[in-house]
């Protein structure tokens, strides 16, 4: 394990920056967009072309892979990520940042799948799960700490965006510099739809709803809190506490997932997600008044921690839960279908909230949160009446970062063994 992460320092080094950069970026123009006065429909379309970047990204990464490597797409697509989110600053205009959003999706997925190809390359069935978890808790606490950097300067500067710009390009110091070995490539092949459909039904249709609901929650967050008038102070808290809480509630309820009825923990996350949604409505009153006006946001913030902390396991809860009814030769590429079906819904999800905010005020925001999750949560009442629970012994829960794509999932070590790492490509 020492081995592993002694041979990884760089990408981990180099992920912490992007990381930092990622979460900085989605909150500053989160805040930027109601600043500038961009209408909330407008807002959800421009947030919502990162997951079509992401989606585009996905599918065409592993050619461009095979044809170049993993150092040199890495080091393409850090600096054009780098050079789009200068481009905001620039230009201001909602369907401009759609387009700017759209290079920075795929900018992203193809720098995840460069780092968890390497991760896997690096691994073996003995050490992947920790390798996997010290890959969370730096993705995790990365992005934390970079919703912090919004108090840098004013969200109207252009010196925010110059920041973003200096640390995505720091990234590709390490990166570039290691003599490590890069790993050799290896394409995945997602289960057809249909047959992750038979599979699980519940698995896929939850994927896709909550793939809604993950988009809405990490884009539109910050414009819900500005709109809300939360100071800038108060924008990075409630952003970082959502990271933060929901990472850190993977493993226990996980671990509950594990024990009893999985479609049952994912029941009861979803309705608690939903329930602490409408209490965060209850308790927001007269939050957006200014000065002392405004009523405390103590309770919103606890209710906020308890709703990530029911919500935000959830993917990796689906995916446990769809391993359950699938042979272990298939996990990979099941987890490779449930997040294309996750990307389809997360694409139309900023999109789909704004409308809600537009009609029915800044709440609308939990008002989504709390339709959405009451869907799975009814849905998986249904599917539990009409199919019997299974005992899968290859299956079991395993926390995954939510941006973690298919040559990640087999980080997992309920997935196939792969090979130790042989000695020579540790010591290159």
């Amino acid at each position: 394990m020492n081995k592993v992460l002694k041979n990884s320092w760089a990408l981990f080094l180099g992920m912490s920056f992007i990381m930092m950069a990622y979460g900085f970026q989605g909150t500053l123009l989160g805040v930027r967009a109601v600043q500038e006065e961009f209408s909330l429909t407008s807002t959800g379309f421009m947030m919502s072309g990162y997951f079509v970047g992401y989606f585009i990204g996905a599918a065409t990464i592993p050619n461009i892979i095979s044809r170049v490597g993993h150092i040199r797409v890495f080091a393409a697509f850090a600096s054009l990520a780098s050079l789009v989110i200068l481009i905001h600053s620039i230009i201001i205009n909602p369907f401009v940042w759609f387009l700017l959003r759209v290079l920075t999706g795929i900018s992203m997925v193809c720098i995840y799948t460069v780092a968890e190809s390497w991760l896997n390359d690096r691994s073996s069935n003995k050490n992947r799960g920790s390798v996997l978890s010290v890959y969370m808790v730096i993705l995790y606490g990365s992005l934390g700490i970079g919703m912090f950097l919004l108090n840098f300067s004013s969200p109207k500067n252009f010196q925010p965006f110059i920041l973003i710009s200096v640390i995505t390009s720091a990234a590709l110091i390490p990166i570039l510099l290691t003599k490590k070995k890069p790993p050799t490539f290896k394409s995945i092949k997602a289960m057809k739809l249909k047959e992750l459909y038979e599979s699980s039904p519940f698995g896929m249709i939850s994927s896709l709803f909550y793939g809604t609901i993950q988009s809405a929650l990490f884009t539109l967050l910050a414009v819900y809190a500005t709109s809300m008038n939360f100071t800038i102070l108060e924008i990075s808290v409630v952003t970082f506490l959502l990271a933060i809480s929901g990472a850190i509630a993977q493993f226990p309820i996980g671990k509950v997932s594990d024990i009893y009825d999985r479609r049952k923990v994912i029941i009861f996350s979803s309705f608690g997600a939903a329930l602490f949604a409408i209490l965060a409505i209850i308790v927001s009153r007269q939050m957006y008044l200014p000065g002392d006006l405004a009523t405390s946001k103590t309770w919103f913030y606890i209710f906020f921690i308890l709703f990530s902390f029911c919500s935000l396991p959830m993917f990796s809860l689906i995916l446990a839960h769809t391993n359950d009814y699938i042979s272990k030769d298939k996990f990979v590429a099941a987890g490779a279908g449930l997040q294309f079906v996750f990307g389809l819904g997360a694409i139309s999800g900023p999109l789909l909230c704004s409308i809600f905010m537009d009609v029915v005020g800044s709440n609308g925001f939990f008002i989504f949160l709390f339709f959405f999750h009451s869907i799975i949560g009814f849905y998986g009442i249904h599917r539990m009446r009409v199919r019997q629970t299974v005992d899968n012994p290859d299956s079991q829960f395993v926390a995954m970062p939510q941006t973690i794509t298919p040559a990640g999932i087999e980080l997992n070590p309920t997935t196939e063994p792969i090979d130790e790492p042989s000695k020579s490509e540790s010591q290159n």
